[in-house]
């Protein structure tokens, strides 16, 4: 099976009092901890309002983060299209692939805020049709063409990009969360997807459908939805045990849920948790639900549980929020990458079955402990300091070394 790509999305956090600098830097370390362990992509996005989001462009964030990092892929979790002219976005991602040596991807989205789009002025019903209109502007000017194109909200006039991305084709992703409109526009465009409404319990059960949208979408334009372009967004907080995982998450758990998305952002339909222990219940044990805080293997098993539901897709996300502190969020992304990722990726799979050959296969080998016998029966001096250091303690590299209880007595009555 192709190896699945592990990656990490900055979810809306608030300082708690900190100094926002101060959180910068945290999450700028994060995100070098994340290449040290060989996470293959990291996203943040571009939000403006609610006090809980302070990344305002995606591109400086990630151009520090660059320069912090080596190997991993450096992704906008989203640009806003509608907010910007098409052609400074263009710029800026350009200018972000060459200063992060080609690890940049496009991400976009209608931008996901009520309150940005109303800060600007902008309508949100025409938000989903402007983006769609500015990726395709963008994308041609990331290929070098010559763009002359007028909008009722932009103009481009003989417009061309004077660099062109460092990559030979810089990868595209657009943000999809419930409505078809952004499985849509990949399949329309035959770019990739990051499924944001995943993290819900209903939106998990609809990833089948949400892939059908793009599918259906790219065959009317003759384009190929790519599931391997598909990444799906996770949520989950990993310990060395269950009860120490609850622990960990539950009162970051509760305040991200009752200040954020109920308190903050009111979305229709949900209530505050009474409790810390009600939050991770609800979110993580009840029937159905989306989130894992548990152990290595309860998220390998959720995972497993995803990719069956969805049929399959290229990149797990997780969600990087504020549920535990960061010594134990630090540790938390560590075991991920320690037992999960070789889980899921079948990486210790030959390990297993070479020490399985050595264990089945035991009568085979035991010509060579005949062989370093024979040499230590020739010489009587090392027949003498073996009896006297080997040690039943110390084992290393020891699967060749006779036992000279029983092979010395075998040779003395002469036996082979």
């Amino acid at each position: 099976m192709p190896r699945l790509r592990f990656g990490a999305f900055l979810a809306p956090h608030h300082p708690i009092g900190e100094h926002p600098m101060l959180q910068f830097r945290r999450d700028l370390d994060l995100v070098e901890q994340l290449d040290r362990l060989g996470y293959d992509e990291f996203w943040c996005g571009e939000h403006h309002s609610s006090g809980w989001e302070m990344i305002a462009s995606p591109e400086m964030f990630l151009a520090a983060a660059g320069e912090r990092t080596k190997r991993i892929r450096l992704g906008t979790g989203v640009i806003s299209l509608p907010y910007h002219h098409p052609f400074n976005v263009a710029q800026r991602m350009v200018q972000l692939d060459h200063m992060t040596g080609g690890r940049a991807i496009f991400g976009s989205g209608p931008g996901a805020l009520a309150s940005d789009a109303h800060v600007l002025g902008i309508d949100p019903m025409l938000q989903r049709d402007r983006q769609d209109e500015a990726i395709g502007v963008i994308r041609r000017l990331f290929r070098g063409e010559r763009v002359t194109a007028k909008s009722d909200w932009f103009v481009l006039q003989d417009a061309a990009l004077q660099l062109l991305p460092l990559q030979e084709e810089m990868p595209c992703v657009v943000a999809s969360q419930i409505s078809p409109s952004g499985m849509t526009l990949a399949g329309k465009h035959g770019i990739g997807i990051i499924s944001i409404g995943s993290m819900s319990n209903e939106g998990l059960q609809s990833l089948p459908q949400q892939w059908s949208f793009a599918e259906e979408a790219a065959a009317k334009h003759g384009k190929i939805a790519d599931r391997s372009q598909w990444r799906v967004l996770m949520s989950w907080h990993i310990a060395e045990t269950r009860e120490r995982a609850r622990l960990e998450a539950r009162d970051g758990l509760l305040r991200h849920h009752n200040e954020y998305i109920v308190g903050t952002l009111q979305r229709p339909g949900l209530q505050t948790y009474s409790s810390p222990d009600e939050a991770v219940d609800k979110a993580a044990f009840a029937e159905g639900a989306a989130a894992t805080i548990g152990t290595p293997d309860d998220l390998v098993a959720k995972i497993k549980s995803v990719l069956e539901v969805s049929g399959g897709f290229g990149t797990v996300v997780g969600f990087v929020h504020d549920w535990a502190n960061p010594e134990n969020t630090s540790r938390s992304w560590d075991l991920v990458a320690r037992y999960v990722v070789p889980q899921i990726n079948s990486h210790l799979l030959a390990l297993r079955r070479s020490q399985q050959f050595v264990i089945e296969n035991r009568v085979v080998f035991e010509r060579s402990r005949e062989a370093v016998m024979a040499k230590i029966m020739e010489n009587d001096k090392a027949a003498a300091a073996l009896a006297v250091t080997k040690s039943p303690h110390f084992a290393a590299s020891g699967g060749a070394l006779p036992d000279l209880n029983t092979t010395g007595r075998s040779q003395a009555n002469g036996e082979a």
